[in-house]
Order: structure tokens, then sequence, then C-alpha cells
């Protein structure tokens, strides 16, 4: 009798187990497994897809940078010629007007040349004594020209 008694003493706990077990899990685990299984293959579905569209995504960003790129490259070639040529003209402009001044200095120093002596004062007094010498003389010359008539 004594080992029924420890069967049955044991019994009871494993019982309880037992129940809390299925209390736990439920009798219906198996249906639990495919309904988690089914989720998780929707999730993992619904992830592919995610994937896809953001590798397509991805692709486009990357045509469309080396599109841009490209353009840009392009720009600043044309950008870089077009800043040669316009350099190149004010050289050549600024050559040109180099060359006129220096026509111009020549063509100066030969006035200065013929003039000779007679170089007209720069600034106001010089200027107004020279008027004042062209209008004293012009009325001395009037004058001698009345007094001998």
């Amino acid at each position: 009798m004594e080992h029924k008694t420890e069967n049955s003493v044991l019994a009871k706990p494993r019982q309880i187990l037992t129940q809390a077990l299925h209390a736990v899990r439920g009798d219906n685990t198996q249906q639990l497994i495919e309904s988690f299984t089914s989720e998780m293959t929707l999730v993992a579905e619904g992830l592919c897809d995610d994937q896809s569209r953001l590798r397509k995504a991805v692709e486009d960003v990357q045509r469309e940078t080396e599109s841009n790129r490209q353009s840009l490259k392009d720009e600043l070639d044309m950008l870089d010629r077009t800043l040669t040529e316009n350099q190149k003209e004010t050289e050549r402009r600024l050559q040109d007007l180099g060359h006129r001044l220096d026509a111009i200095e020549k063509s100066k120093q030969k006035k200065e040349h013929h003039i000779g002596k007679l170089k007209i004062p720069e600034g106001f007094m010089p200027q107004l004594i020279l008027l004042t010498s062209i209008i004293a003389g012009a009325w001395v010359l009037v004058t001698l020209l009345n007094l001998f008539h």
C-alpha cells in the first residue's frame, strides 16, 4: 500500500502541473502554431515586398543621381569653355587697348614736339593769365591801328 500512496501523492502534483500547462498552453496549441506561422509568413511576404520596393527606389535614385551628376559635369565643362573664351577675349581686348594707348602716347609726343616751347600751362591761374595776355595783346593792336589811321 505504500506504493499506492506514493503514486497517489505524486499523481496529484503531476495532475496539477498538467492542468497548469494546459491552462497556459491551451488545448489548441497546434492551431496557435499554424496561426503564428501564417502570420509570420504574411509579415515576411510584406517585408519582402517592402524590400523590393526599396531596391527599386534606390535604383531610381541612383539613376537620377547619375543623370544629375552627368548634367552638372556637362554644365561645368560648358562654363569652363565659356570662361576660357571670355578670358582670351578679355586678353585680346587688353592688348588692343594697350596698342591704342601706345599710339595715343606717340601721337601726343609728336604734337608736343611740334608745339615746342609753346606749351599751354595747366590749371586755372595760368590759363587766366594766358587769356588776359591774349586780350591785352588784341587791345594794344587795335589801339595802334586806330592811332595810325
